[in-house]
């Protein structure tokens, strides 16, 4: 094939074609990843948001377990005055 001294030239945009197309193959996985963890990451955050309205009930657990000692606490003072 004679390309009329540009044989250099067309190696060159050979070269240069093949290279973006390698390019293009390696970066389409990492992109198709990132959208398939995108969306899990959302859907991973929605549950967390769930986990902490489902749980926000315990910030008060130290409230309930002291009234629970203070009511234990009446009850037996109670009991030891009836002689129990």
């Amino acid at each position: 094939m004679d390309f009329g001294g540009h044989t250099g030239w067309v190696l060159g945009y050979v070269i240069g074609l093949v290279v973006v197309l390698v390019v293009v193959a390696l970066v389409v996985p990492i992109l198709l990843l990132a959208a398939r963890i995108g969306t899990q990451a959302k859907s991973i955050n929605d549950g967390l948001g769930q986990a902490e309205k489902n749980t926000s009930a315990l910030a008060n657990l130290q409230e309930t377990i002291d009234s629970a000692l203070a009511i234990i606490a009446g009850l037996k003072r109670g009991r030891n005055r009836l002689g129990g």
